[in-house]
């Protein structure tokens, strides 16, 4: 195998797990985000070297650095909130052109 071929089998594997992370995230958003919320915080715990610390609060989600119930995965994740007014039925109005 020469070494433009290592380099390409490379290249195209890091674009397949692009591609398929991009799905995942866009296909399976709550679980998407519930696994990046697993991910960041056992990378977060105490013991860990500081660098890998790091990285996973910067890999934490923007809802569960927001979320006051502290449950990782953003609110409205655990159904005990209660809901809100935009996510009620609303009636339809009909005006005549």
């Amino acid at each position: 195998m020469s070494a433009f071929a290592i380099v390409q089998a490379v290249v195209l594997t890091l674009v397949l797990l692009a591609s398929l992370l991009a799905a995942f995230r866009k296909l399976l958003p709550k679980t998407a985000k519930r696994a990046q919320a697993r991910l960041s915080s056992a990378l977060d715990r105490p013991g860990r070297k500081r660098a890998v610390q790091r990285f996973g609060r910067w890999l934490q989600p923007a809802e569960a650095k927001s979320g006051g119930c502290g449950s990782g995965d953003g609110c409205s994740s655990c159904g005990g909130c209660a809901p809100t007014p935009a996510t009620q039925a609303q009636p339809l109005h009909f005006r005549e052109p």
